[in-house]
């Protein structure tokens, strides 16, 4: 009870914190690209337009991913880079579990001259809508 005290005699200093912790969600999400709709990957995927790179770890990607999509882990990004080069003429379409890693590596691909973008809710959305995975 001291917390809902504390919050309704500091409500400014509390307003403040959550105005910066959202701020600063914002700003790494942005950092991975503009987002795209699973239908607006599916359209660049389906057109050659794009390259998807799945950063979840070698099991959940195993356990199931979108077609064609490049198993990069995202604590591996860095090493694996030159695996990406010769898709340096598309769009990399960054994919995570629910987008807690893509800011990072978007920032790293986009230095490294890549256009980037995220896919809005990770494979998380993705499956949700019911969309095909494969097993590998």
């Amino acid at each position: 009870m001291d917390v809902f005290i504390f919050v309704s005699e500091q409500w400014l200093l509390v307003s403040t914190l959550l105005v910066l912790i959202y701020v600063y969600m914002w700003r790494e999400k942005a950092k991975g690209g503009r987002g795209v709709s699973a239908h607006e990957a599916t359209r660049l995927l389906n057109r050659d337009e794009a390259v998807l790179v799945d950063l979840r770890a070698s099991d959940e990607y195993k356990a199931g991913h979108i077609v064609d999509a490049l198993g990069i882990p995202h604590g591996k990004l860095k090493d694996r880079l030159p695996e990406l080069n010769p898709h340096k003429a598309l769009t990399i379409i960054l994919a995570d579990k629910m987008g807690q890693h893509v800011g990072a590596a978007g920032k790293m691909l986009k230095e490294e001259g890549f256009e980037v973008c995220r896919l809005e809710g990770g494979m998380t959305e993705w499956q949700a809508q019911n969309l095909p995975v494969v097993q590998k």
